[in-house]
């Protein structure tokens, strides 16, 4: 999957010229994925690495969740937000509008407008996109609120149901949809990339299900949020770039700030 390239006498890729983007091409031609491709010349590949697939409404039923009794709602994906208004609507509950909800980032905060008025309602968000920013806020807010935090099934024992636990709060976890490793060893077997970058922990285990002896070779690799970071690193392997952080909130931007410094020591 990953092939040799020009190496510098620490190991390392000189000059980036492609890079894999474990997720889904951006639908808008002006996506800044795009636009930092065309800045710094290089291709960018995107392969969703996992798929989706939401729980059936009898399988959340049996989660004995009563979601209407939670006073807050913590959403750290679209996808969560998807799911989340999705089987309310399939066993028709109806959410007060006097809920609060609490987000990882902004950009997921204002997916919120696809299912409520947003203007209207209670939200909140991490200043920087980091379930520390995240923690921050609610922290403000936790008296008296009870959370409900929807995840896919291998997302309910990590860093905020840590924090929601060692912080007294009163929680639930239901699990509304899974995370299932697409075949990609079709798609990557024969290319060539300087860089991968991951965005679910789910992302790297599908990495290692699909290419089991893989060997990082030099390729540099990026990961999005405290979780991805920590599963790259248990998987072995060195971890270049990392997102969010106050200098660099998204993907995007580590990525500028990587391929910037990059050229400065290729010089």
């Amino acid at each position: 999957m990953i092939k040799n390239g020009n190496k510098s006498a620490a190991g390392e890729k000189i000059g980036v010229k492609k890079i894999l983007i474990t997720q889904p091409k951006p639908e808008s031609p002006k996506s800044p994925y795009f636009e930092l491709a065309r800045k710094h010349n290089v291709e960018m590949d995107f392969i969703p690495f996992i798929k989706l697939e939401g729980i059936l409404s009898k399988d959340f039923r049996k989660q004995k969740i009563d979601i209407v009794s939670y006073s807050s709602v913590i959403l750290t994906s679209k996808n969560a937000i998807d799911h989340f208004f999705r089987i309310c609507e399939e066993i028709k509950l109806v959410i007060s509008p006097d809920t609060k909800y609490f987000c990882i980032s902004e950009s997921v905060a204002l997916y919120l407008q696809k299912f409520i008025l947003y203007r209207k309602r209670k939200v909140f968000f991490s200043a920087d996109g980091t379930n520390k920013g995240l923690f921050d806020v609610i922290s403000k807010h936790k008296e008296n609120e009870r959370f409900v935090y929807p995840c896919s099934e291998n997302q309910q024992d990590n860093e905020i149901v840590g924090w929601l636990k060692n912080s007294s709060c009163e929680y639930a976890t239901p699990y509304l949809y899974k995370t299932i490793s697409n075949d990609i060893r079709s798609e990557l077997s024969s290319k060539d990339f300087d860089v991968i970058c991951f965005f679910t922990p789910s992302g790297v285990k599908s990495l290692i299900e699909n290419f089991p002896g893989f060997t990082q070779n030099g390729t540099f690799i990026g990961a999005f949020g405290g979780n991805t970071s920590k599963a790259v690193e248990d998987a072995g392997l060195s971890l270049h770039i990392k997102a969010p952080d106050p200098q660099a909130p998204s993907m995007v931007a580590a990525l500028e700030k990587f391929l910037s410094a990059s050229k400065v020591k290729s010089k």
